[in-house]
């Protein structure tokens, strides 16, 4: 008998650690921690670590690195931050979103035939916010000078051994890149050549944007030198960016190829600090940007999940999935009817949509027994006291918001004919993400995006463009808070995350991924918090995707853009039975071995005070913790 209880205990010990068993190794630190899209990348942040910076030092440096190794972005696009400061005790968030140009009106667009801005070139362009929301970081939250967290970056723009992804995307994008004659100087570097890209470990040389980046060092050091503080010297090389010559070059180099970007609109923009937005979930406070971003999806489902026992049902159970899959899209449909800038409309109803009594009546909208493939956006102002000024609009898409009676989207928002491959281009497409956490207690989440190949460079500063403005709409009855107008942010999909238990961070977490990121982190989220995961286990766990939303990215005809209703894309080892009854529920099932973008995260282990670092086995990420 005890032999026999001996083997039960010895099983269930080893059943255990099989299930925690993962394809990465956990990161374990008590110093610091940096993880990032590639491995170069958290090199450079361990770099910063090691020279005494803090983790906002280190995750400008990793930011700077990523938009140098065109790692899905580039300084021309744009970044968003949140940050825990052990100081005050509080998490706040960092708007480096650039703005639509001069003359980006509807009526410009609609001229040229487009539904929605073009998703590349001049037109795509929001003004860069990048190179101010890393100086603008780094000046209020870090202690080094922009030449320490540059270094990194300048030294692989004088030349690095560029990896295969990044090369390989040139080649296959070569065609539109030789249309924008400062792209094809800068990555052509063969030309006429068969393979007229970079190969896989070869130098690359970035002559123009090592020159822009050393103007920008230059003006921090002349200041210095003039005694300003350090600050004043930061702001000297903010402003050489934004209104001096690199600006004119800037400007002069997307004029020429059609771009609207004018020194005003440089020289107006500017990063914004702003309150984060949070709920708690089961005694954990949940932090995202403002509405600008889609961050509040996850905020939304959270509380709609709240409801449920999620645990109770099984981990990745078809109840489970089916769960989640319903509170996801009531939350997309808010998204995509009521986020946009609040800077250019603050009536919006986010108080509204992050009612917990809004949440309740949102998950009795779930039917138990099959996807509802007619959910459409809710009526959040009267939980804030206020009568929706967006009824007309509302019944023009056709949506019925009387809670007695179903939800329903009208015809054009049920029949997606975009290819597979296409749409799942648009679906996941762009961005990197940064965590950086140290012992002093500060704590960086950043999904940096933008300028991402095949990217327009600006002239001769090596800057590529953003694409951001592609995320605008057009009509105002798709959404009428991201209507696109000069000076206004788009609605854009870049999501960090943060988490608080008991007044202390529990973990940091940000993914790549378009319109997924967010569907990507809720579960990641879960599977801590309801299923007891490791951080490097949740950020392999396979995940499940919805295609039942407006996509954000990618096309610029309506039918592009449209919703998928009931198609979900689960992982290749998801069991017959789960496939069966997802069946059976009105599920149009698709699957692959990797169901997410690459999520990157740190967890705080207060019991034994350290760090673990978690980094996802989808991409090339990587992490590096001491």
């Amino acid at each position: 008998m005890k032999r026999l209880s001996a083997l039960i205990i010895f099983a269930s010990f080893a059943l255990t650690t099989l299930a925690q068993q993962t394809q990465k190794p956990m990161l374990y630190g008590t110093s610091w921690m940096a993880v990032t899209g590639k491995p170069m990348a958290a090199t450079a942040g361990s770099m910063i670590f090691q020279q005494g910076g803090n983790a906002v030092d280190a995750a400008c440096a990793m930011l700077a690195a990523t938009c140098t190794m065109w790692d899905t972005l580039s300084w021309g696009g744009e970044t968003q931050a949140l940050i825990y400061n052990p100081k005050t005790g509080k998490v706040i968030a960092i708007n480096a979103m650039g703005v639509a140009p001069t003359g980006a009106t509807v009526a410009f667009f609609k001229s040229k035939g487009y539904n929605f801005p073009p998703e590349y070139g001049p037109l795509a362009a929001t003004t860069p916010g990048t190179p101010g929301g890393l100086i603008y970081m780094l000046m209020q939250y870090g202690t080094m000078s922009l030449g320490q967290v540059l270094a990194p970056a300048m030294h692989m723009a004088a030349g690095y051994a560029i990896e295969a992804q990044a090369a390989n995307t040139i080649e296959k994008d070569k065609d539109m890149l030789k249309t924008w004659p400062y792209s094809k100087k800068v990555f052509l570097t063969h030309p006429g050549e068969k393979r007229e890209a970079p190969e896989p470990g070869e130098i690359f040389v970035q002559k123009d944007l090592l020159a822009t980046l050393t103007k920008m060092v230059e003006a921090e050091k002349a200041a210095l030198k003039k005694g300003k503080t350090r600050k004043q010297a930061l702001m000297a090389a903010y402003d050489r960016f934004y209104k001096g010559d690199i600006a004119a070059e800037f400007v002069r180099g997307s004029k020429e190829q059609g771009g609207l970007i004018t020194m005003q609109d440089l020289a107006k923009w500017k990063p914004v600090e702003e309150a984060p937005l949070m709920v708690n979930y089961k005694g954990i406070d949940v932090y995202k940007l403002q509405q600008w971003t889609q961050g509040p999806v996850m905020l939304q489902a959270l509380n709609i999940l709240e409801n449920f026992d999620l645990k109770g049902m099984g981990y990745n159970s078809a109840k489970y999935i089916h769960t989640v899959y319903q509170a996801m899209n009531l939350a997309f449909a808010d998204r995509d009817f009521y986020y946009g800038d609040p800077a250019a409309n603050p009536n919006g109803p986010i108080k509204g949509l992050l009612s917990k009594d809004y949440a309740k009546q949102r998950a009795a909208l779930i039917q138990y027994d099959k996807n509802d493939a007619k959910i459409g956006p809710g009526n959040p102002y009267p939980f804030e006291g206020k009568v929706n000024p967006y009824i007309n609009l509302l019944k023009d898409r056709g949506f019925e918001l009387d809670t007695t009676k179903r939800n329903f989207a009208p015809k054009h928002d049920l029949g997606n004919n975009t290819p597979k491959e296409v749409y799942e281009d648009r679906l996941w497409r762009g961005t990197t993400s940064i965590e950086a956490a140290d012992k002093d207690g500060w704590v960086v989440s950043v999904t940096p995006s933008g300028g991402w190949l095949p990217a327009c460079i600006a002239g001769n500063t090596g800057v590529g463009m953003s694409q951001r403005m592609q995320s605008f709409v057009l009509d105002s009855t798709l959404n009428p808070f991201n209507v696109v107008a000069p000076g206004k942010r788009p609605r854009v999909t870049l999501s960090p995350s943060m988490f608080m238990k008991d007044g202390k961070p529990y973990l940091s977490a940000a993914v790549q991924g378009g319109d997924t990121q967010d569907q990507n982190l809720i579960q990641f989220f879960l599977d801590v918090a309801e299923f007891g995961m490791t951080v490097q286990k949740a950020t392999e766990a396979p995940n499940f995707n919805t295609n039942q939303l407006w996509l954000s990215l990618g096309g610029t005809k309506t039918a592009d853009r449209e919703p998928k209703p009931g198609q979900i894309l689960l992982n290749t080892n998801t069991k017959d039975e789960v496939r069966d009854q997802l069946k059976k529920m009105g599920y149009t099932l698709s699957f692959t071995e990797r169901t997410s973008g690459p999520i990157n995260a740190v967890y705080f282990d207060w019991k034994h005070g350290s760090l673990w670092g978690g980094s996802s086995n989808h991409g090339e990420d990587y992490g590096i913790g001491w």
